[in-house]
This record gives structure tokens, C-alpha cells and sequence, in this order.
């Protein structure tokens, strides 16, 4: 069983770049931090998936780098994936604890696809086998992804959730992030020096 975890970035996550940080530097330090615990998980394979040029240098030697347009659909960047199983993770979520991956991976035992919700609406994380559903357009910004997908569904329970996280979608969000947990290092030296 082949397991990727794949860490997706969009330009318009630099939005959320704090007063005095450039967003430039705030998008690739929460990417690199998210990829970083990905690259950290057992038995999955990091990849990179990014409409940013040049950002193929956060990553270790020998991972693979998706480019994408920036507005191109998740549905299309799951065919680009060659593994068993994958989960797509937001890249602005730079302290999303490893174990909410593992139960992403979990869950896809009982449902074809597993949704680790945002605050605020959204997801931070979507994972499926592969090839992906067929009836599934997910998109991680849908307000009420749980629920656009368990109606494109044949039956409710082909879609599964885990606990929640919070992505940093607005400067205010990265008051969010817990100086007490491991991890996000970029990020956490970038917010403290401003």
C-alpha cells in the first residue's frame, strides 16, 4: 500500500502574512513547515504541489514538485497523484499536528473519502484512494465541504471526518498558533521577529 501526503500551495495564501512580514516569506515558511511534518510521517511519501515558482527549495532532495495553476481544481491535481492512498494538506497550516494525518488515513478503512474540517469552514486536509471518486469535486476552500460532498455522494456514508484544525487564512488567524506545540519553526521565527 503506497501512501502520499501532499502539501498544496496557492499564491492566495500568503494573505494572511502578519503586519511588517512579507508575504512572500510567510508562504514559504508555513509551506515549508507543514511539508516538514509531512516529510516526518512513516510509511507516506512527501510530495509538493504549488503554483508558486521556485519553491521546489523548502523541500528535501528527491521529492517530487507538482506545479498547478493557481486556480487548478482539486479534482484535477488528484489525478496527478500515483499512490494507493493520498491526502492533500493546505499548506497554511503550518502546526497541524501529524496524528490528524494518520487518522485521515485511518478512516479511509470505513469511506472513500476522510475531511479533516477548518474553523471557520473549509478543510485543512481531504484524503481518498486513488483513483479518486468519480462523483467527488472537493475543493478545501467550500465553506461547507462535509456537506457539498456527502450530497455529491451516492450515499452518506462514503464521507468521513476527523477532529478539526485551523488554517491561517488572515493575519489575525496566526494568533492561533500555540508557542507550546512542536514544530512550525519557520513560521514561529518569522512571526517573532516582526
Amino acid at each position: 500500500m503506497t501512501r502520499i501526503a501532499a502539501v498544496l500551495v496557492r499564491q492566495r495564501m500568503a494573505q494572511a502574512a502578519p503586519p511588517g512580514v512579507d508575504p512572500r516569506e510567510f508562504l514559504e515558511a508555513v509551506a515549508e513547515d507543514t511539508y516538514e511534518m509531512v516529510a516526518g510521517l512513516e510509511l507516506v511519501t512527501p510530495v509538493l504541489i504549488t503554483s508558486i515558482p521556485e519553491l521546489e527549495e523548502i523541500v528535501w532532495p528527491g521529492t517530487e514538485v507538482i506545479t498547478i495553476k493557481d486556480d487548478e481544481p482539486l479534482k484535477i491535481i488528484l489525478q496527478r497523484l500515483n499512490a494507493d492512498h493520498a491526502a492533500v494538506i493546505s499548506a497554511d497550516a503550518p502546526d497541524l499536528p501529524p496524528l490528524l494525518v494518520g487518522k485521515l488515513f485511518r478512516e479511509l478503512g470505513r469511506a472513500e473519502i476522510t475531511i479533516c474540517p477548518a474553523e471557520n469552514g473549509g478543510a485543512v486536509a481531504i484524503a481518498c484512494a486513488l483513483p479518486a471518486p468519480t462523483w467527488a469535486d472537493p475543493d478545501l476552500d467550500d465553506a461547507d465541504i462535509v456537506a457539498t460532498l456527502r450530497a455529491q455522494a451516492p450515499g452518506p456514508r462514503r464521507v468521513a471526518t476527523t477532529p478539526g484544525w485551523h488554517r491561517l487564512r488572515t493575519h489575525e488567524d496566526v494568533e492561533r498558533l500555540d508557542p507550546g506545540l512542536e514544530g512550525w519553526e519557520n513560521t514561529r521565527a518569522l512571526v517573532a521577529a516582526r
